[in-house]
């Protein structure tokens, strides 16, 4: 047998069914297999086809609705897109403790986005900096020149920034654009703005410029919220709870001083996050990578990433957490304005602005949170999330509807949530010894 080749001369030119063929016959695919890549009904093949490149079909992940969320004192139904068990069910359970005192409070900071210009081989760094500083109203009125609709919205270029950076090649001159980018997320306005500048911040500077591109790290468009959840809410039925808040707290902790605790803890909070903004079409990468640098940027101090929350007591005992991270969102643009599926969720989550998105994603990404340490710090993590992956266990051995109930039992009983297991319990089952 010839060993397959990847070098396929104009597979973008295909239709979806030729791609569809080739992929087949290439990876061996079933008739039922290449099923799974079909449409579902509702979206245009034509647009999706738009979006990427060599379409072929779709991957679904299951749409959730995260239910008792109170932002800002307006009520919420949050759609999440994720394929982990209980994310869905844990962010609700948190919305409904901090519901008690009255929801979540969130506020948001300008929408603004940072354009990073490079400028290499510059000889007089310090000097170049303050030429360059010397002619910002200039630069500033060229960037904003060149999008006038984002100036008819109130946003536009606002400030630039210089900084002076050693490297191994040699020192740089990195200016930064400050971009109000309003309810956009922002990359194409700053992109173009920054090429558009680039070769004048060289010849002002005397060097050569390498970068022009936004940057994720968006430090100056934070979103913030937090939440009181009240001891009295929290006890189990082996602890009190005041000894539920003593323990969370505990659990926080080791956040704060361990980075192998800390990445799983803003991992935990990523989970409530990035589903909300895959729901809603926005850029989950970009978001994913600006929380957790923040994190790492919040411990330069300390020399220690840190978590992405806090947690306190308040005088009477209760537990307040906040949260604090970079939320790069936009309602216009992108997938968000065009796929059918983000365009219905938006509507749900009946949000006006990319303040208000930034503001309800900062509070799911807290009641997530609170929802995880509530969990390791009584029942432990697995109790609620294994029950719900034990259901994904039964279904993969073939259990029918009529069977999943009894084989997630007795894999729950027997601590074996195994596929192995699960095909045997079901194979008792059909010989009628599984009761």
């Amino acid at each position: 047998m010839s060993e397959r080749s990847s070098e396929i001369s104009g597979f973008y030119r295909l239709s979806v069914e030729e791609r569809r063929r080739v992929v087949r016959e290439w990876g061996g695919l079933t008739e039922e297999e290449v099923r799974a890549y079909e449409f579902p009904p509702g979206v245009d093949p034509a647009l999706l086809g738009r979006m990427i490149e060599n379409v072929v079909g779709v991957f679904p992940l299951p749409v959730g609705i995260a239910t008792h969320f109170r932002v800002n004192a307006r009520d919420y139904l949050v759609p999440m897109a994720i394929e982990e068990p209980s994310v869905v069910a844990a962010a609700s359970n948190a919305a409904k403790v901090a519901r008690l005192q009255g929801g979540f409070t969130a506020q948001t900071t300008a929408p603004v986005m940072i354009g990073q210009v490079q400028i290499l081989d510059v000889i007089d760094p310090a000097a170049a900096r303050l030429r360059l500083l010397a002619e910002k109203d200039r630069l500033l009125a060229a960037a904003n020149a060149k999008d006038p609709m984002l100036v008819k919205f109130g946003g536009g270029a606002r400030d630039l920034e210089v900084r002076i950076l050693p490297s191994p090649r040699g020192t740089m001159v990195v200016a930064h654009l400050l971009v109000d980018a309003r309810d956009a997320g922002g990359m194409n306005a700053v992109n173009t703005m920054c090429e558009a500048l680039a070769p004048e911040m060289a010849r002002i500077a005397g060097g050569r410029v390498v970068l022009r591109i936004i940057s994720n790290l968006a430090v100056h468009r934070l979103a913030r919220a937090t939440a009181t959840f009240p001891a009295a809410a929290l006890a189990t039925e082996t602890a009190s709870g005041p000894e539920v808040v003593e323990a969370i707290l505990d659990a926080y902790t080791l956040a704060l001083v361990d980075p192998f605790r800390c990445a799983t803890h803003n991992k935990g909070i990523m989970n409530g996050i990035s589903s909300v903004v895959v729901a809603t079409g926005n850029d989950f990468r970009a978001i994913e990578s600006g929380a957790h640098t923040y994190a790492a940027f919040r411990g330069q101090d300390g020399g220690v990433v840190r978590p992405l929350t806090t947690y306190e007591k308040d005088r009477a005992g209760n537990l307040v957490g906040t949260i604090e991270l970079p939320i790069a969102v936009g309602l216009i643009g992108g997938a968000t304005a065009v796929h059918p599926t983000a365009k219905a969720n938006v509507k749900l989550l009946g949000v006006r602005s990319a303040h208000e998105l930034a503001g309800v994603l900062a509070a799911v990404g807290l009641a997530q949170n609170f929802a995880a340490l509530r969990a390791l710090a009584t029942e432990g993590i697995q109790r609620g999330h294994m029950e719900l992956h034990a259901r994904n266990i039964a279904a993969t051995a073939g259990a029918r509807p009529d069977e999943v109930d009894r084989v997630v039992a007795r894999l729950i009983d027997e601590h074996a949530i195994r596929i192995d297991r699960a095909r045997e319990i079901v194979e008792e089952i059909r010989r009628g010894h599984g009761g």
